[in-house]
């Protein structure tokens, strides 16, 4: 007896195209996320650490700040604070558009000598920037993430 076959393209036993799809979205997708990364971005964590360190050395002092009439910008911030970290590079950039016109402070909410500040803003937790006036005044505050083009904005519109 012969048995005479033809193909049947719902035959289980033959791979159809959607698995052989399937099989290779898998294979890229686990090469591309196992691929050793060299950018910079893998760095990110350490680099904004250092960002951060380098920004709090560099800021002016909370007494120049508030004994000077321009306007000024606090940031309380933690060096543990990932956010506060990822958020360095931004405040960096920020400063450096803005650095003329405003005083910008950074208060390691981790030094007790800043206890008076963080109770008087009304910090609760990390990164909190406040903004204050020329007469250092409280006009805006922002905890948490603040993407640059918020930041950039409200300081603009701030400043006039």
């Amino acid at each position: 007896m012969t048995v005479n076959r033809t193909f049947n393209s719902s035959d289980p036993r033959k791979p159809g195209f959607l698995t052989i799809a399937v099989v290779a979205i898998f294979a890229i997708a686990a090469i591309f996320l196992t691929r050793p990364v060299t950018s910079l971005q893998s760095l990110s964590p350490v680099s904004g650490l250092m960002t951060l360190k380098a920004a709090a050395q560099t800021a002016m002092p909370y007494e120049v700040a508030i004994a000077n009439p321009q306007p000024t910008l606090i940031e309380f911030y933690a060096d543990w604070c990932t956010t506060c970290q990822a958020m360095a590079p931004t405040l960096q950039s920020v400063h450096e558009q803005f650095g003329d016109r405003t005083n910008f402070v950074m208060l390691n909410i981790d030094d007790p000598q800043w206890q008076p500040q963080i109770k008087q803003f009304g910090v609760s937790g990390v990164p909190h920037l406040v903004l204050l006036n020329g007469d250092q005044t409280s006009a805006d505050a922002f905890i948490g993430k603040v993407p640059k083009s918020v930041l950039a904005q409200r300081l603009t519109d701030w400043l006039g």
